[in-house]
């Protein structure tokens, strides 16, 4: 299943006409370590769309796919996840972001990201 999910991916970035606009692959993986202690990590294969407003002040973005769940000593398992955010301009150095994500399982995880980003 992953051989397969890596193929798509690599496919997909490679014939970039196909998607030509604002769609995109997304490829991350988090891990975690706690003091010394390796806890596992979470990778995401992400389709996503990108978008913004007329003036480019607003920027949005949707994007799901596979999530592999790699816990440390334990079997990996494959959910869904997906992701919505975006960011605002609130002036020509200052700006505004959010995320709310989602990973499907037995009981679902969710999460949220807000901050605030100065330019120097």
């Amino acid at each position: 299943m992953l051989k397969k999910v890596l193929t798509i991916a690599a496919v997909s970035a490679l014939s970039t006409p196909a998607f030509a606009g604002n769609w995109f692959v997304n490829v991350e993986n988090n891990g975690q370590l706690q003091g010394k202690d390796w806890q596992g990590s979470s990778t995401d294969f992400h389709i996503g769309y990108q978008g913004a407003n007329e003036t480019g002040s607003a920027n949005y973005y949707v994007q799901g796919g596979l999530n592999v769940n790699s816990p440390d000593a334990a079997d990996s398992e494959n959910n869904f996840s997906g992701k919505v955010g975006g960011s605002v301009n609130a002036s020509e150095k200052v700006n505004i972001y959010g995320e709310f994500s989602i990973v499907t399982n037995n009981v679902n995880n969710y999460g949220s990201k807000i901050g605030i980003k100065w330019l120097f």
